[in-house]
C-alpha cells in the first residue's frame, strides 16, 4: 500500500483479480472508519468501475493493469480506477432506463456507479474514473 493518506491496488485484467476488491474495500473501511452501509455502496460502485476497466478498457488482456487509488480527507473518500485502454466517451453510453435498453445484457455499469457514488468524473479520455463518496 501507499502512504498514509493514499492507498493503491494494482491488479491484472482478469475476472479472478476482482476477488482482490473486497479485502481492499475492507482495508479502506478500517482506514477511513466508514459504516457498513457505505462499505456496500463503495463495493458496488468500485466493482462496476473495475469490471468496466478490465473488460472494456483493457479487453481482458492480463498483461494490462487496472490501478485503483483511494484518498481520504475531510470525510470524503475519493477512489480512482484507471486502465490502459484508449478510453471512451461516457456521454455516448445509452440510458439503461430507456425502454429500448431495458432488456440489454450490459450497459448499466456507469449508471450504477453514478447511483452509488456521490459524484463520478471521467478523465484521461475516459480511461480513468474518479468516484467521490461522502462518508458518514
Amino acid at each position: 500500500m501507499a502512504s498514509a493518506d493514499q492507498k493503491t491496488l494494482s491488479i491484472p485484467s482478469s475476472y479472478e483479480a476482482l476477488e482482490q476488491l473486497e479485502p481492499f474495500v475492507i482495508e479502506l473501511q478500517q482506514w477511513a472508519s466508514f459504516s457498513d452501509e457505505d462499505q456496500n455502496r463503495i463495493m458496488l460502485a468500485l466493482s462496476e468501475a473495475v469490471n468496466n476497466a478490465i473488460v472494456h478498457g483493457n479487453d481482458l488482456q492480463e498483461d494490462k493493469t487496472v490501478t485503483i487509488s483511494a484518498s481520504y480527507q475531510d470525510r470524503q473518500l475519493d477512489i480512482s480506477v484507471m486502465d490502459e485502454g484508449k478510453g471512451f466517451d461516457p456521454e455516448s453510453i445509452p440510458n439503461p432506463l430507456k425502454e429500448q435498453n431495458l432488456l440489454n445484457e450490459g450497459g448499466r455499469g456507469v449508471y450504477l456507479m453514478k447511483q452509488y457514488a456521490d459524484n463520478v468524473i471521467f478523465t484521461k479520455n475516459g480511461s480513468k474514473v474518479t468516484m467521490n463518496f461522502e462518508i458518514g
